[in-house]
């Protein structure tokens, strides 16, 4: 699947965000940016979703734990970055508060730190940028991650964020990916459901 990707300051902003992506996707990722993180903010307010769609949510910031425990009833899966956490200590949490441990990696993180624990892993989130902000370039060499993660567990979910146009997607696809994560091709194009078509025809003539 392809999930259009979510990034607002104010509701207001939200809101016609959440229009213009209609029909796009029945399933939107949501970027979760503090300023503590990246040198950005995103959905650091008291936002307010449509029942139309589900959520994933990409915690870009310090503590996600406490993001989780207010938010978790709003969204299907919450995907933490593995380097503001320690990795046994969350998977612990998680399996108390019955959430499926899903985690981010940045573009210079190796596999090598999450190797113990990836039989506990239900999602990876590979970012093909570096992460924060809309429109930054795409690394290609983050995708080799994606072949050592499947030799180790198969059935862990991989989605690939980052820079996602008809130009890159295949390689995503080509590397394994089982989804992607498309910001601003989708998100600030003037047509959202040309975009994802373009998307999807790229995936399907790789």
């Amino acid at each position: 699947m392809i999930f259009p990707s979510v990034m607002a300051k104010s509701q207001k902003e939200l809101n016609e965000l959440l229009k213009k992506l209609k029909n796009t996707s029945k399933i939107l990722h949501l970027d979760v940016v503090s300023t503590s993180y990246a040198k950005n903010h995103s959905l650091d307010f008291k936002f307010k979703l449509k029942k139309e769609f589900s959520y994933n949510a990409h915690l870009m910031i310090k503590n996600p734990k406490a993001w989780i425990k207010k938010h978790k009833k709003k969204v299907s899966l919450s995907i933490v970055q593995v380097e503001e956490i320690n990795l046994k200590t969350y998977i612990n949490w998680a399996k108390k508060e019955n959430i499926k441990v899903a985690i981010a990696l940045k573009p210079q993180t190796k596999v090598s730190l999450i190797k113990p624990y990836l039989k506990d892993i239900h999602t990876i989130l590979i970012l093909t940028v570096n992460p924060g902000f809309y429109g930054a370039p795409f690394l290609k060499s983050p995708l080799k991650k994606i072949t050592q993660i499947k030799k180790l567990n198969k059935k862990i979910q991989i989605i690939v964020d980052g820079h996602m146009t008809p130009n890159t997607i295949n390689l995503a696809k080509s590397a394994g990916a089982n989804h992607f994560v498309s910001g601003s091709f989708i998100s600030k194009s003037d047509n959202p459901k040309k975009a994802i078509k373009q998307l999807k025809a790229a995936i399907k003539n790789s």
